[in-house]
Protein backbone atom coordinates (compact mmCIF):
# COMPACT_ATOMS: atom_id res chain seq x y z
CA UNK A 1 0.00 0.00 0.00
CA UNK A 2 1.02 3.22 -0.61
CA UNK A 3 1.31 6.72 0.98
CA UNK A 4 -1.79 8.26 -0.60
CA UNK A 5 -3.66 4.79 -0.19
CA UNK A 6 -3.04 4.79 3.73
CA UNK A 7 -3.80 8.31 4.21
CA UNK A 8 -7.38 7.34 2.13
CA UNK A 9 -7.70 4.47 4.43
CA UNK A 10 -6.47 5.92 7.99
CA UNK A 11 -9.30 8.59 6.99
CA UNK A 12 -11.59 5.99 6.40
CA UNK A 13 -11.36 4.82 9.89
CA UNK A 14 -11.23 7.44 11.11
CA UNK A 15 -14.84 8.74 9.87
CA UNK A 16 -16.32 5.00 10.47
CA UNK A 17 -15.10 5.37 14.05
CA UNK A 18 -16.79 9.09 14.12
CA UNK A 19 -19.53 7.30 13.29
CA UNK A 20 -20.20 5.09 15.67
CA UNK A 21 -19.55 7.94 18.73
CA UNK A 22 -21.78 10.19 17.09
CA UNK A 23 -24.67 7.45 16.13
CA UNK A 24 -23.94 6.48 19.64
CA UNK A 25 -23.96 2.21 18.42
CA UNK A 26 -20.60 1.38 18.67
CA UNK A 27 -22.05 -2.06 17.04
CA UNK A 28 -22.81 -1.05 13.72
CA UNK A 29 -20.54 -2.26 10.99
CA UNK A 30 -19.81 -1.30 7.34
CA UNK A 31 -21.69 -3.89 5.98
CA UNK A 32 -24.87 -2.72 7.41
CA UNK A 33 -24.33 0.57 6.33
CA UNK A 34 -24.35 -1.15 2.72
CA UNK A 35 -27.38 -2.78 3.61
CA UNK A 36 -29.38 0.70 4.63
CA UNK A 37 -28.20 2.22 1.10
CA UNK A 38 -25.32 4.35 3.45
CA UNK A 39 -21.58 3.35 3.28
CA UNK A 40 -18.86 5.27 4.33
CA UNK A 41 -17.53 7.34 1.22
CA UNK A 42 -14.11 6.92 -0.88
CA UNK A 43 -11.37 9.87 -0.65
CA UNK A 44 -10.51 10.15 -4.20
CA UNK A 45 -8.00 13.07 -4.05
CA UNK A 46 -6.31 13.69 -0.88
CA UNK A 47 -5.10 17.04 -1.83
CA UNK A 48 -9.19 18.43 -2.34
CA UNK A 49 -9.53 20.13 1.13
CA UNK A 50 -13.14 20.21 0.09
CA UNK A 51 -13.73 16.51 -0.43
CA UNK A 52 -12.75 16.01 3.15
CA UNK A 53 -15.00 18.49 4.48
CA UNK A 54 -17.99 16.61 2.03
CA UNK A 55 -17.20 13.64 3.41
CA UNK A 56 -17.15 14.95 7.08
CA UNK A 57 -20.56 16.33 6.82
CA UNK A 58 -22.35 13.33 4.84
CA UNK A 59 -20.95 11.13 7.47
CA UNK A 60 -21.79 13.08 10.80
CA UNK A 61 -25.42 14.20 8.82
CA UNK A 62 -26.07 10.41 8.87
CA UNK A 63 -24.80 9.16 12.00
CA UNK A 64 -27.20 12.15 13.48
CA UNK A 65 -29.80 10.39 11.07
CA UNK A 66 -29.52 7.25 13.46
CA UNK A 67 -29.45 9.00 16.31
CA UNK A 68 -32.39 11.74 16.35
CA UNK A 69 -34.58 10.52 13.46
CA UNK A 70 -37.50 8.54 14.35
CA UNK A 71 -38.17 7.07 10.67
CA UNK A 72 -41.89 5.63 11.44
CA UNK A 73 -42.54 9.46 13.00
CA UNK A 74 -41.20 10.71 9.64
CA UNK A 75 -43.75 8.75 7.48
CA UNK A 76 -46.12 8.96 9.43
CA UNK A 77 -46.33 12.65 8.76
CA UNK A 78 -44.91 12.96 5.14
CA UNK A 79 -46.72 14.67 2.77
CA UNK A 80 -48.75 13.09 -0.22
CA UNK A 81 -47.76 15.56 -3.14
CA UNK A 82 -44.38 14.37 -4.36
CA UNK A 83 -42.73 17.95 -4.22
CA UNK A 84 -43.74 18.41 -0.58
CA UNK A 85 -42.16 14.87 0.06
CA UNK A 86 -38.64 16.45 -1.49
CA UNK A 87 -38.95 19.48 0.71
CA UNK A 88 -40.33 17.73 3.61
CA UNK A 89 -37.44 15.61 3.58
CA UNK A 90 -35.03 18.38 3.51
CA UNK A 91 -36.70 20.52 6.72
CA UNK A 92 -35.82 16.78 8.50
CA UNK A 93 -32.80 16.63 7.36
CA UNK A 94 -31.96 19.83 8.68
CA UNK A 95 -33.58 19.68 12.22
CA UNK A 96 -31.40 16.21 13.05
CA UNK A 97 -28.16 18.69 11.95
CA UNK A 98 -28.73 21.73 13.57
CA UNK A 99 -29.36 19.33 16.69
CA UNK A 100 -26.06 17.50 16.11
CA UNK A 101 -24.44 21.33 15.52
CA UNK A 102 -25.39 22.40 19.30
CA UNK A 103 -24.07 19.05 20.13
CA UNK A 104 -20.01 19.53 19.06
CA UNK A 105 -18.89 22.55 17.79
CA UNK A 106 -16.60 19.94 15.40
CA UNK A 107 -20.06 18.86 13.57
CA UNK A 108 -21.12 22.63 13.13
CA UNK A 109 -17.99 23.42 11.31
CA UNK A 110 -18.17 20.50 9.39
CA UNK A 111 -21.78 21.37 8.16
CA UNK A 112 -21.38 25.04 7.88
CA UNK A 113 -18.15 24.66 5.62
CA UNK A 114 -19.74 21.41 3.62
CA UNK A 115 -22.86 23.98 3.00
CA UNK A 116 -20.79 26.87 2.16
CA UNK A 117 -18.84 25.16 -0.45
CA UNK A 118 -22.17 23.60 -1.47
CA UNK A 119 -24.39 26.71 -2.23
CA UNK A 120 -21.00 28.38 -3.64
CA UNK A 121 -20.79 25.76 -6.28
CA UNK A 122 -24.64 25.99 -7.23
CA UNK A 123 -24.83 27.02 -10.96
CA UNK A 124 -27.69 28.12 -12.95
CA UNK A 125 -26.87 29.39 -16.65
CA UNK A 126 -29.37 32.23 -16.84
CA UNK A 127 -32.35 33.38 -14.55
CA UNK A 128 -35.12 35.09 -15.44
CA UNK A 129 -38.61 33.31 -14.36
CA UNK A 130 -39.36 31.17 -11.59
CA UNK A 131 -39.05 27.87 -13.57
CA UNK A 132 -35.56 28.43 -14.55
CA UNK A 133 -34.90 27.69 -10.65
CA UNK A 134 -34.97 23.95 -9.14
CA UNK A 135 -37.68 24.57 -5.95
CA UNK A 136 -35.98 22.28 -3.87
CA UNK A 137 -32.53 24.49 -4.22
CA UNK A 138 -34.36 27.55 -3.37
CA UNK A 139 -35.62 25.80 -0.35
CA UNK A 140 -32.28 24.16 0.62
CA UNK A 141 -30.98 27.59 0.17
CA UNK A 142 -33.69 29.01 2.78
CA UNK A 143 -33.53 26.47 5.08
CA UNK A 144 -29.71 26.99 5.19
CA UNK A 145 -29.81 30.82 5.90
CA UNK A 146 -32.55 30.43 8.46
CA UNK A 147 -31.86 27.54 10.83
CA UNK A 148 -28.24 27.69 10.02
CA UNK A 149 -27.25 31.34 9.78
CA UNK A 150 -25.52 31.02 6.50
CA UNK A 151 -24.61 33.86 4.73
CA UNK A 152 -25.88 34.38 0.73
CA UNK A 153 -23.81 35.22 -1.54
CA UNK A 154 -24.86 36.89 -5.02
CA UNK A 155 -25.98 33.87 -7.10
CA UNK A 156 -27.75 32.77 -3.92
CA UNK A 157 -30.00 35.40 -3.23
CA UNK A 158 -30.17 35.33 -7.51
CA UNK A 159 -32.07 31.56 -6.94
CA UNK A 160 -33.63 32.32 -3.80
CA UNK A 161 -35.26 35.39 -5.03
CA UNK A 162 -38.09 33.88 -7.27
CA UNK A 163 -39.62 31.82 -4.12
CA UNK A 164 -38.68 34.03 -1.29
CA UNK A 165 -41.92 35.30 -0.89
CA UNK A 166 -43.71 31.91 -1.26
CA UNK A 167 -41.64 31.01 1.29
CA UNK A 168 -41.75 33.48 3.82
CA UNK A 169 -45.60 33.83 3.76
CA UNK A 170 -45.45 29.75 4.42
CA UNK A 171 -42.82 29.62 6.59
CA UNK A 172 -41.54 32.68 8.95
CA UNK A 173 -44.22 33.24 11.44
CA UNK A 174 -43.58 29.28 12.07
CA UNK A 175 -39.91 29.70 12.69
CA UNK A 176 -40.29 30.58 16.29
CA UNK A 177 -42.28 27.02 17.01
CA UNK A 178 -40.32 24.84 14.87
CA UNK A 179 -37.22 26.20 16.23
CA UNK A 180 -38.48 25.47 19.53
CA UNK A 181 -39.71 22.00 19.00
CA UNK A 182 -36.39 20.42 16.93
CA UNK A 183 -35.77 18.65 19.83
CA UNK A 184 -39.65 17.09 19.50
CA UNK A 185 -39.62 14.93 16.05
CA UNK A 186 -43.71 14.56 15.81
CA UNK A 187 -44.31 18.60 16.25
CA UNK A 188 -41.67 19.76 14.05
CA UNK A 189 -42.65 16.81 11.15
CA UNK A 190 -46.47 17.58 11.67
CA UNK A 191 -45.59 21.16 11.58
CA UNK A 192 -43.37 20.92 8.10
CA UNK A 193 -45.86 18.68 6.90
CA UNK A 194 -48.90 21.06 7.49
CA UNK A 195 -47.15 23.96 6.08
CA UNK A 196 -45.47 22.00 2.85
CA UNK A 197 -49.40 21.16 2.07
CA UNK A 198 -51.08 24.76 2.71
CA UNK A 199 -48.79 25.99 0.37
CA UNK A 200 -50.52 27.24 -2.41
CA UNK A 201 -47.93 26.84 -5.17
CA UNK A 202 -48.68 23.23 -5.06
CA UNK A 203 -52.44 23.09 -4.86
CA UNK A 204 -52.80 22.17 -8.39
CA UNK A 205 -50.69 19.25 -7.86
CA UNK A 206 -52.93 16.82 -7.03
CA UNK A 207 -54.96 17.71 -10.26
CA UNK A 208 -51.74 17.21 -12.56
CA UNK A 209 -51.01 13.88 -11.28
CA UNK A 210 -54.29 12.54 -11.72
CA UNK A 211 -54.12 13.57 -15.35
CA UNK A 212 -50.89 12.04 -16.14
CA UNK A 213 -51.77 8.83 -14.30
CA UNK A 214 -54.97 8.50 -16.39
CA UNK A 215 -52.58 9.39 -19.77
CA UNK A 216 -50.06 7.03 -18.62
CA UNK A 217 -53.01 4.34 -18.05
CA UNK A 218 -54.55 5.19 -21.77
CA UNK A 219 -51.02 4.15 -23.05
CA UNK A 220 -50.54 1.27 -21.89
CA UNK A 221 -54.14 -0.49 -22.74
CA UNK A 222 -51.86 -1.30 -26.11
CA UNK A 223 -49.57 -3.24 -23.76
CA UNK A 224 -50.67 -5.98 -21.65
CA UNK A 225 -47.37 -6.56 -19.69
CA UNK A 226 -46.88 -2.72 -19.25
CA UNK A 227 -50.26 -2.65 -17.79
CA UNK A 228 -50.31 -5.45 -15.20
CA UNK A 229 -47.08 -3.07 -14.00
CA UNK A 230 -49.28 -0.38 -13.37
CA UNK A 231 -51.81 -2.22 -11.39
CA UNK A 232 -48.80 -3.74 -9.53
CA UNK A 233 -47.37 -0.28 -9.25
CA UNK A 234 -50.85 1.24 -8.27
CA UNK A 235 -51.29 -1.54 -5.72
CA UNK A 236 -48.22 -0.28 -3.91
CA UNK A 237 -48.91 2.82 -3.81
CA UNK A 238 -52.59 2.30 -2.30
CA UNK A 239 -51.30 0.29 0.24
CA UNK A 240 -49.12 3.20 1.78
CA UNK A 241 -51.18 6.00 0.42
CA UNK A 242 -53.48 4.03 3.59
CA UNK A 243 -50.68 3.76 5.69
CA UNK A 244 -49.62 7.17 6.07
CA UNK A 245 -53.77 8.11 6.48
CA UNK A 246 -53.89 6.10 9.30
CA UNK A 247 -51.18 7.73 11.29
CA UNK A 248 -52.29 10.90 10.43
CA UNK A 249 -56.01 10.46 11.82
CA UNK A 250 -54.24 9.52 15.38
CA UNK A 251 -51.64 6.19 15.30
CA UNK A 252 -54.25 3.74 16.11
CA UNK A 253 -52.25 0.86 15.60
CA UNK A 254 -48.37 2.24 15.39
CA UNK A 255 -47.47 -1.27 14.34
CA UNK A 256 -48.51 -0.84 11.12
CA UNK A 257 -45.87 1.04 10.47
CA UNK A 258 -42.50 0.06 9.75
CA UNK A 259 -39.86 1.35 11.27
CA UNK A 260 -36.62 1.90 8.49
CA UNK A 261 -34.43 2.00 11.24
CA UNK A 262 -30.77 2.63 10.33
CA UNK A 263 -29.76 -0.11 12.91
CA UNK A 264 -31.88 -3.19 11.77
CA UNK A 265 -32.52 -4.21 15.12
CA UNK A 266 -36.00 -5.61 16.11
CA UNK A 267 -35.98 -4.84 19.99
CA UNK A 268 -34.73 -1.72 18.81
CA UNK A 269 -38.02 -1.50 16.87
CA UNK A 270 -40.22 -3.02 19.02
CA UNK A 271 -38.87 -0.28 21.68
CA UNK A 272 -39.46 2.82 20.03
CA UNK A 273 -42.77 1.41 19.18
CA UNK A 274 -43.91 1.17 22.84
CA UNK A 275 -42.55 4.51 23.42
CA UNK A 276 -44.93 6.24 21.25
CA UNK A 277 -48.34 4.06 22.69
CA UNK A 278 -46.48 4.61 25.96
CA UNK A 279 -46.62 9.10 25.06
CA UNK A 280 -50.02 8.25 23.35
CA UNK A 281 -51.84 6.25 26.17
CA UNK A 282 -50.55 9.28 28.70
CA UNK A 283 -52.15 11.59 26.44
CA UNK A 284 -55.12 9.64 26.40
CA UNK A 285 -54.73 9.94 30.48
CA UNK A 286 -54.45 13.52 30.77
CA UNK A 287 -57.47 14.34 28.33
CA UNK A 288 -59.58 15.63 30.79
CA UNK A 289 -56.78 18.29 31.51
CA UNK A 290 -57.38 21.51 29.86
CA UNK A 291 -55.38 24.15 28.68
CA UNK A 292 -56.15 27.57 27.59
CA UNK A 293 -53.40 27.69 25.26
CA UNK A 294 -49.51 26.84 24.35
CA UNK A 295 -48.86 29.80 22.60
CA UNK A 296 -46.84 31.14 25.13
CA UNK A 297 -45.27 28.15 26.24
CA UNK A 298 -41.58 27.79 26.61
CA UNK A 299 -38.84 25.02 26.37
CA UNK A 300 -35.54 27.23 26.73
CA UNK A 301 -31.95 26.05 27.27
CA UNK A 302 -30.55 27.67 30.15
CA UNK A 303 -27.36 29.13 28.12
CA UNK A 304 -30.55 31.28 26.23
CA UNK A 305 -32.73 32.76 29.48
CA UNK A 306 -29.63 34.82 30.18
CA UNK A 307 -25.91 36.98 28.78
CA UNK A 308 -23.27 34.69 29.12
CA UNK A 309 -21.36 36.71 31.18
CA UNK A 310 -24.24 36.90 33.51
CA UNK A 311 -24.71 33.06 33.55
CA UNK A 312 -20.95 33.11 34.44
CA UNK A 313 -21.75 35.26 37.34
CA UNK A 314 -24.17 33.56 38.32
CA UNK A 315 -22.07 30.06 38.33
CA UNK A 316 -20.06 32.43 39.94
CA UNK A 317 -21.96 33.34 42.91
CA UNK A 318 -22.84 29.12 43.16
CA UNK A 319 -19.39 28.20 43.55
CA UNK A 320 -18.37 30.43 46.21
CA UNK A 321 -21.42 28.94 48.28
CA UNK A 322 -20.05 25.45 47.56
CA UNK A 323 -17.05 26.50 49.43
CA UNK A 324 -19.41 26.25 52.94
CA UNK A 325 -20.39 22.65 51.74
CA UNK A 326 -16.84 21.52 51.11
CA UNK A 327 -16.63 18.88 53.64
CA UNK A 328 -19.99 17.91 52.51
CA UNK A 329 -19.70 17.93 48.40
CA UNK A 330 -16.68 15.79 48.50
CA UNK A 331 -18.10 13.11 51.09
CA UNK A 332 -21.29 12.72 49.17
CA UNK A 333 -19.28 12.38 45.45
CA UNK A 334 -16.87 9.83 47.15
CA UNK A 335 -19.99 7.98 48.41
CA UNK A 336 -22.22 7.97 45.30
CA UNK A 337 -19.08 7.02 43.14
CA UNK A 338 -17.81 3.58 45.62
CA UNK A 339 -21.27 2.56 45.66
CA UNK A 340 -21.39 2.77 41.91
CA UNK A 341 -18.26 1.59 41.09
CA UNK A 342 -18.45 -1.07 43.34
CA UNK A 343 -21.18 -2.54 41.51
CA UNK A 344 -19.27 -2.40 37.84
CA UNK A 345 -16.56 -4.72 36.77
CA UNK A 346 -14.96 -1.94 34.35
CA UNK A 347 -12.37 -2.89 32.14
CA UNK A 348 -11.50 -2.24 28.41
CA UNK A 349 -10.44 -4.36 25.85
CA UNK A 350 -7.45 -2.73 23.68
CA UNK A 351 -5.77 -3.50 20.10
CA UNK A 352 -9.61 -4.05 18.33
CA UNK A 353 -9.61 -3.02 15.22
CA UNK A 354 -12.74 -0.93 15.59
CA UNK A 355 -14.40 0.21 18.45
CA UNK A 356 -13.59 3.90 20.17
CA UNK A 357 -10.01 5.53 18.75
CA UNK A 358 -7.36 4.53 21.35
CA UNK A 359 -5.89 7.91 21.87
CA UNK A 360 -2.82 6.17 23.85
CA UNK A 361 -1.48 4.94 20.80
CA UNK A 362 -1.76 7.82 18.42
CA UNK A 363 2.18 8.55 19.09
CA UNK A 364 3.32 5.44 17.16
CA UNK A 365 0.95 6.92 14.18
CA UNK A 366 3.22 10.24 14.73
CA UNK A 367 6.17 8.10 14.27
CA UNK A 368 5.14 5.98 12.05
CA UNK A 369 2.60 6.89 9.44
CA UNK A 370 1.86 3.19 8.28
CA UNK A 371 0.80 2.02 11.80
CA UNK A 372 -3.07 1.18 11.84
CA UNK A 373 -5.07 2.76 14.20
CA UNK A 374 -5.62 1.15 17.40
CA UNK A 375 -9.42 0.82 18.52
CA UNK A 376 -10.95 -0.54 22.41
CA UNK A 377 -14.00 -1.13 23.48
CA UNK A 378 -15.55 -0.94 27.13
CA UNK A 379 -16.13 -4.47 28.76
CA UNK A 380 -19.72 -5.28 29.64
CA UNK A 381 -20.65 -2.73 32.03
CA UNK A 382 -23.59 -3.58 34.73
CA UNK A 383 -25.66 -0.50 34.65
CA UNK A 384 -24.03 1.14 31.46
CA UNK A 385 -27.07 1.49 29.17
CA UNK A 386 -28.76 4.16 32.04
CA UNK A 387 -29.86 7.74 31.92
CA UNK A 388 -31.35 9.63 35.03
CA UNK A 389 -33.48 12.87 34.62
CA UNK A 390 -33.46 15.13 37.73
CA UNK A 391 -36.74 17.32 37.51
CA UNK A 392 -35.98 20.09 40.13
CA UNK A 393 -39.11 22.52 40.92
CA UNK A 394 -37.94 25.78 40.34
CA UNK A 395 -40.95 27.19 42.19
CA UNK A 396 -40.68 30.71 43.99
CA UNK A 397 -41.08 28.66 47.23
CA UNK A 398 -38.19 27.29 46.54
CA UNK A 399 -36.11 30.24 46.69
CA UNK A 400 -32.91 30.79 49.24
CA UNK A 401 -31.56 27.78 50.38
CA UNK A 402 -33.10 25.14 49.15
CA UNK A 403 -32.67 25.96 45.37
CA UNK A 404 -29.03 26.11 46.39
CA UNK A 405 -28.62 22.76 47.71
CA UNK A 406 -30.91 21.41 45.00
CA UNK A 407 -28.41 22.73 42.02
CA UNK A 408 -25.42 21.50 44.09
CA UNK A 409 -26.52 18.18 44.38
CA UNK A 410 -27.74 17.87 40.73
CA UNK A 411 -23.77 19.31 40.08
CA UNK A 412 -22.54 16.67 42.52
CA UNK A 413 -24.77 14.42 40.77
CA UNK A 414 -24.13 14.66 37.33
CA UNK A 415 -20.49 14.97 37.21
CA UNK A 416 -20.31 11.78 39.47
CA UNK A 417 -22.54 9.67 37.32
CA UNK A 418 -20.94 10.45 34.08
CA UNK A 419 -18.27 9.05 35.89
CA UNK A 420 -20.06 6.05 36.32
CA UNK A 421 -21.24 5.66 32.60
CA UNK A 422 -24.70 6.83 33.87
CA UNK A 423 -25.69 9.60 31.21
CA UNK A 424 -27.79 12.34 33.24
CA UNK A 425 -30.51 14.87 32.55
CA UNK A 426 -31.06 18.28 34.31
CA UNK A 427 -34.30 19.81 33.81
CA UNK A 428 -36.28 22.80 35.43
CA UNK A 429 -39.99 23.80 35.35
CA UNK A 430 -41.38 27.16 36.52
CA UNK A 431 -43.67 29.75 34.83
CA UNK A 432 -42.54 32.63 32.58
CA UNK A 433 -44.58 35.12 34.52
CA UNK A 434 -46.64 35.72 37.58
CA UNK A 435 -50.92 35.93 37.53
CA UNK A 436 -50.84 34.34 34.15
CA UNK A 437 -48.92 36.33 31.99
CA UNK A 438 -50.02 36.52 27.93
CA UNK A 439 -52.03 33.89 28.32
CA UNK A 440 -54.50 35.21 30.88
CA UNK A 441 -54.16 38.33 29.27
CA UNK A 442 -55.52 36.55 25.98
CA UNK A 443 -58.29 35.28 28.27
CA UNK A 444 -59.67 38.41 29.62
CA UNK A 445 -59.76 39.51 25.78
CA UNK A 446 -61.70 36.43 24.41
CA UNK A 447 -64.50 36.95 27.30
CA UNK A 448 -63.51 35.19 30.04
CA UNK A 449 -64.39 31.82 29.49
CA UNK A 450 -65.46 29.46 32.38
CA UNK A 451 -63.12 27.05 33.63
CA UNK A 452 -60.38 27.74 30.84
CA UNK A 453 -57.88 25.01 32.09
CA UNK A 454 -54.25 26.10 32.68
CA UNK A 455 -53.91 29.71 32.53
CA UNK A 456 -50.57 30.70 32.50
CA UNK A 457 -47.23 30.28 30.31
CA UNK A 458 -45.36 27.16 31.01
CA UNK A 459 -41.46 27.61 31.02
CA UNK A 460 -39.65 24.55 31.24
CA UNK A 461 -36.12 24.93 31.63
CA UNK A 462 -33.11 22.28 29.71
CA UNK A 463 -30.05 22.67 32.16
CA UNK A 464 -28.12 20.24 30.73
CA UNK A 465 -28.79 17.38 28.52
CA UNK A 466 -27.97 13.80 28.49
CA UNK A 467 -25.85 13.73 25.68
CA UNK A 468 -23.77 16.69 26.97
CA UNK A 469 -20.83 16.20 29.34
CA UNK A 470 -21.20 18.07 32.64
CA UNK A 471 -18.34 20.32 32.01
CA UNK A 472 -20.02 21.78 29.06
CA UNK A 473 -23.52 22.39 31.24
CA UNK A 474 -22.00 23.12 35.36
CA UNK A 475 -22.58 27.00 34.29
CA UNK A 476 -25.57 26.57 33.65
CA UNK A 477 -27.11 25.61 36.65
CA UNK A 478 -26.16 28.83 38.06
CA UNK A 479 -29.43 30.33 36.70
CA UNK A 480 -31.22 28.40 39.19
CA UNK A 481 -30.04 31.31 41.59
CA UNK A 482 -31.37 33.99 39.53
CA UNK A 483 -33.38 36.88 40.77
CA UNK A 484 -36.86 36.57 39.22
CA UNK A 485 -36.38 33.03 37.44
CA UNK A 486 -38.65 31.10 40.04
CA UNK A 487 -42.13 31.43 40.00
CA UNK A 488 -45.42 29.62 39.98
CA UNK A 489 -45.16 25.23 39.47
CA UNK A 490 -47.71 23.06 37.18
CA UNK A 491 -45.37 19.65 38.33
CA UNK A 492 -48.15 17.72 36.22
CA UNK A 493 -47.15 19.17 32.32
CA UNK A 494 -43.48 19.20 33.88
CA UNK A 495 -42.99 15.80 34.72
CA UNK A 496 -45.09 14.83 31.21
CA UNK A 497 -42.55 16.54 29.46
CA UNK A 498 -39.91 15.10 31.20
CA UNK A 499 -41.10 11.59 30.52
CA UNK A 500 -41.93 12.25 26.77
CA UNK A 501 -38.12 13.34 26.57
CA UNK A 502 -37.20 10.27 28.50
CA UNK A 503 -39.34 7.93 26.04
CA UNK A 504 -37.14 9.04 23.18
CA UNK A 505 -34.24 7.97 24.41
CA UNK A 506 -32.70 4.05 23.55
CA UNK A 507 -31.09 3.48 26.70
CA UNK A 508 -32.56 0.26 28.24
CA UNK A 509 -33.35 2.21 32.01
CA UNK A 510 -34.21 5.37 32.53
CA UNK A 511 -35.22 6.74 36.25
CA UNK A 512 -37.03 10.14 36.70
CA UNK A 513 -36.27 11.96 39.93
CA UNK A 514 -38.64 14.66 40.52
CA UNK A 515 -37.45 17.08 43.44
CA UNK A 516 -40.04 19.48 44.53
CA UNK A 517 -41.41 21.35 47.38
CA UNK A 518 -45.15 20.56 47.75
CA UNK A 519 -48.41 20.80 45.59
CA UNK A 520 -48.52 22.68 42.23
CA UNK A 521 -49.84 26.25 42.94
CA UNK A 522 -50.70 28.49 40.42
CA UNK A 523 -52.85 31.16 41.35
CA UNK A 524 -54.06 32.16 37.99
CA UNK A 525 -55.11 28.70 36.94
CA UNK A 526 -56.52 27.69 40.19
CA UNK A 527 -58.79 31.07 40.73
CA UNK A 528 -60.72 30.01 37.65
CA UNK A 529 -60.42 26.61 38.09
CA UNK A 530 -61.48 23.96 40.33
CA UNK A 531 -58.92 24.09 43.78
CA UNK A 532 -57.93 20.56 42.94
CA UNK A 533 -57.33 21.12 39.21
CA UNK A 534 -53.73 21.06 39.03
CA UNK A 535 -53.42 18.04 41.82
CA UNK A 536 -55.43 15.89 40.09
CA UNK A 537 -53.85 15.83 36.95
CA UNK A 538 -50.78 15.38 38.97
CA UNK A 539 -51.83 12.13 40.25
CA UNK A 540 -53.01 11.08 36.94
CA UNK A 541 -49.66 11.52 35.12
CA UNK A 542 -48.14 10.06 38.24
CA UNK A 543 -49.89 6.96 38.39
CA UNK A 544 -49.72 5.78 34.98
CA UNK A 545 -45.88 6.47 34.66
CA UNK A 546 -45.56 4.33 38.04
CA UNK A 547 -48.09 1.27 36.63
CA UNK A 548 -48.10 1.71 32.65
CA UNK A 549 -44.94 2.92 31.83
CA UNK A 550 -41.06 1.12 31.96
CA UNK A 551 -39.78 4.91 33.15
CA UNK A 552 -39.29 4.45 37.06
CA UNK A 553 -40.27 7.55 39.15
CA UNK A 554 -39.38 9.00 42.73
CA UNK A 555 -39.83 12.25 44.61
CA UNK A 556 -38.22 13.80 46.93
CA UNK A 557 -40.23 16.61 48.77
CA UNK A 558 -38.34 19.54 50.83
CA UNK A 559 -40.10 20.15 53.90
CA UNK A 560 -43.44 18.73 52.47
CA UNK A 561 -44.65 14.98 52.18
CA UNK A 562 -45.45 14.27 48.89
CA UNK A 563 -46.07 10.70 49.26
CA UNK A 564 -49.50 11.46 48.41
CA UNK A 565 -48.50 12.21 44.69
CA UNK A 566 -45.95 9.34 44.59
CA UNK A 567 -45.29 5.71 45.62
CA UNK A 568 -42.12 6.49 45.88
CA UNK A 569 -41.65 9.52 48.15
CA UNK A 570 -38.91 10.58 50.33
CA UNK A 571 -39.50 13.74 52.96
CA UNK A 572 -36.70 15.91 54.23
CA UNK A 573 -37.00 18.04 56.87
CA UNK A 574 -33.67 20.21 56.47
CA UNK A 575 -32.21 20.72 52.71
CA UNK A 576 -28.83 19.73 54.11
CA UNK A 577 -30.49 16.00 53.73
CA UNK A 578 -30.80 16.37 50.23
CA UNK A 579 -27.49 15.09 48.77
CA UNK A 580 -27.49 12.07 51.44
CA UNK A 581 -31.27 11.09 50.33
CA UNK A 582 -30.43 11.57 46.65
CA UNK A 583 -27.39 9.13 47.11
CA UNK A 584 -29.30 6.38 48.85
CA UNK A 585 -32.35 6.38 46.52
CA UNK A 586 -30.06 6.31 43.61
CA UNK A 587 -27.62 3.78 45.02
CA UNK A 588 -30.91 1.55 45.54
CA UNK A 589 -32.24 2.10 42.35
CA UNK A 590 -28.74 0.60 41.09
CA UNK A 591 -29.26 -2.14 43.57
CA UNK A 592 -32.51 -3.65 42.24
CA UNK A 593 -32.92 -3.01 38.85
CA UNK A 594 -36.89 -4.22 38.31
CA UNK A 595 -38.66 -2.66 41.00
CA UNK A 596 -38.21 0.44 43.36
CA UNK A 597 -37.08 -0.85 46.86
Amino acid sequence: MNKEDNIKEKFKQALTSTFKVISDDYNINTKKFDEKGFQIGELENINDKNQFKKLRAETDSEALKIKFSNNKIFEKNIPRKPTCQNLYKTSEKIRYEILGSKMLKGISKNFYDNYSNKLNSLKYEKITKKNDVNIADAFEIYMLNKFFKIELNEKNKEILKFWNEDFQKSFDKHLNYLNKNLENQELYNAKFSELLQNMEIFENEDNKENTDEELENEKDKNNLNKNEENQNDNSESKSEEENINEGIDGMDDVNEFRLDDELGNQDTENHDAENIMQQKNLSETNKDYKIFTTEYDEIAKAENLETFEEILKLRKNLDQQLISFQDLITKLANKLQRQLMAKQNRAWNFDLEEGILDSSKLPRIIIDPYNSLSFKKEKDLDFKDTIVTLLIDNSGSMRGRPITIAAICADILSRTLERCSVKVEILGFTTKNWKGGKSREEWNRLGKSKNPGRLNDLRHIIYKSADTHWRQSKKNLGLMLKEGLLKENIDGEAITWAFNRLGRRKEERKILMVISDGAPVDDSTLSVNSGDFLEKNLKKVVKFIENKSDIEILAIGIGHDVSRYYKKAIKISDVQELGDVMIDQLSGLFENKKKLH
